[in-house]
């Protein structure tokens, strides 16, 4: 259950079979813990941007000046095979080395399930061996789950000009010693209002650009899997995304698509003291080992309908992208 707790709080940490070894990843040394948790954890934060700015619109149409739409939004990102593993390769570590004698094999990300595979610290010491021996992290699909979820609320208002303005906010949540905060804002403006003979055409045309941001920290001093004190993970994103999008304007059923760019940064800093118990830092005390720095861009299109009923409306649709997503809508708006 932490582990999926620790996808829907995305990247506030190591995963919880990571944070298991973080001694054993240390005990490689720091060079060595850095190179393989950047390989794990690039998935996750290259599918935590783009979860982040899913569903920010359902229409080409903005909302007329004071018009008001409340938004929970939800989406699920399917994991592609190729986002589940990645190849280690023995000839880029110091001390890493497989236990079967292996130069490189495929091992499992934090979204992958590749279990039982052992490495060993070759620390230069003998009868260092055993000591050494573990057994690398799985990830997310271990726990028999295969997409990334995200959610958010959003409210949207109409203001002049063709203009709608967007917000999302998630003020600081905990559970455990996990927190998470999250925030965006975004500013549509409907392009067509401004062609000759804009009412009589069959859609509308709009572009989007859409800012969020996400902290998340976890906190596992208390543990006590490796000594030490303050020790916890902490995780910054940034994302932009803009989105040019078209819709019909139909009274109660609507079709919408789009065509966006998305570009952003997420940044993750394992943080504290830590007591190594093996391999070539053995009994030296590491303070703030490294940061994990990741940057996501690219193309994604959209494909939608949108039923409305009132002041009640609900939405689906679909992100195809480098991460696929699923997104599901239910809104309650005036005008």
């Amino acid at each position: 259950m932490k582990k999926i707790l620790s996808i829907a709080f995305m990247c506030t940490g190591l995963f919880t079979s990571a944070q298991q070894n973080i001694n054993d990843l240390l005990a490689a040394g720091i060079d060595d813990a850095e190179r393989y948790t950047n390989d794990y954890l690039a998935p996750a934060a290259e599918g935590l941007m783009y979860g982040m700015n899913n569903g920010w619109f359902n229409s080409a149409e903005v909302k007329p000046f004071l018009g008001f739409e409340i938004s929970l939004i939800g989406n699920a990102s399917p994991i592609k095979d190729n986002k589940k593993s990645f190849t280690l390769d023995t000839s880029q570590y110091e001390n890493l080395q497989f236990v079967d004698g292996s130069v490189s094999k495929e091992v499992a990300t934090a979204l992958g399930d590749l279990q039982g595979i052992e490495v060993f610290v070759d620390g230069g010491q003998p009868g260092t061996f055993d000591d050494a021996v573990f057994e690398l992290p799985s990830g997310l699909s271990a726990e028999n789950i295969d997409f990334i979820p995200t959610a958010m609320l959003q409210a949207s208002v109409g203001l002049i000009k063709h203009t709608e303005v967007k917000v999302r906010l998630l003020p600081k949540t905990s559970y455990d010693d996990a927190s998470l905060a999250y925030y965006g804002f975004g500013l549509q403006h409907e392009l067509s209002e401004w062609l000759p003979g804009n009412n009589l055409m069959p859609v509308a045309i709009s572009g989007l650009i859409a800012y969020s941001h996400l902290n998340g920290e976890y906190d596992f001093t208390d543990t006590q899997i490796v000594d030490g004190e303050n020790q916890r993970f902490e995780t910054k994103a940034d994302t932009w995304v803009f989105n040019l999008i078209a819709s019909t304007k139909l009274p109660v059923i609507n079709f919408y698509g789009s065509v966006g760019y998305l570009t952003g940064k997420s940044n993750t800093d394992i943080l504290g003291t830590y007591v190594v118990e093996q391999g070539p830092l053995q009994s030296e005390t590491v303070v703030d080992p490294f940061s994990i720095a990741k940057s996501a861009s690219g193309v994604k299109a959209t494909l939608g309908a949108k039923l409305k009923l009132s002041f009640f409306r609900i939405n689906a649709d679909y992100t195809f992208g480098e991460f696929d997503s699923f997104n599901l809508g239910i809104n309650f708006g005036f005008r």
